[in-house]
């Protein structure tokens, strides 16, 4: 879609000056015939307030409307929402709904989040070994958070025996991100 198009390029600056008001313009008229990359743009326009009023509602209508397309970025942006009750009350098992259908489909942020989930038993029974699973699909995409996460959970025999030297593969991976936590970590 040409209009997309247009309208990434304002986003990222790419060529003309960064202009979020010509980008929402844009990605608007794409967005309203139904282009999904659109959709899940606006929705996180409308999340981030990125050339309109920050509006979560808002952010969630369109975020809706592309997820109903299986687009990965808007379900786990929605899967966010409902874990930090934006725009709606909070309900972690609707958060997890959300993330596992962007996690399945390679989102390294819903997969690292649903980790969280299950480390830390918000909804569900705390399960290290599943929370393990998803922060090692997120952490192989290049998530700090997660490998710092994995990596405390080896220093520690979270759901695995302890193994130092995993531990500070991960604790380096996430350090040399600028994750402080890890940096600290691994002194």
């Amino acid at each position: 879609n040409s209009q997309h198009n247009v309208g990434a390029i304002y986003f990222k600056g790419q060529g003309v000056k960064q202009d979020y008001f010509e980008a929402f313009k844009w990605l608007s008229k794409a967005a309203a015939q139904g282009d999904v990359e659109s959709q899940a743009g606006i929705g996180g326009m409308y999340f981030n307030g990125l050339g309109v009023k920050q509006d979560y509602v808002e952010a969630m209508n369109w975020s809706i409307k592309a997820a109903a397309q299986g687009n990965a970025e808007a379900q786990s942006e929605i899967g966010g929402m409902y874990f930090n009750g934006l725009g709606v009350k909070q309900d972690y098992a609707e958060a997890m709904n959300w993330y596992n259908k962007s996690a399945v489909q390679g989102n390294a942020y819903a997969q690292a989040n649903l980790g969280l989930i299950y480390y830390d038993g918000l909804g569900v029974a705390q399960d290290y070994a599943e929370a393990m699973r998803w922060f090692s699909k997120a952490a192989e995409q290049g998530m700090a958070d997660a490998q710092f996460k994995l990596g405390y959970m080896y220093h520690f025999g979270q759901g695995i025996e302890k193994n130092k030297s995993e531990a500070v593969k991960w604790y380096l991976k996430a350090a040399t991100q600028g994750d402080g936590q890890a940096q600290f970590n691994i002194g």
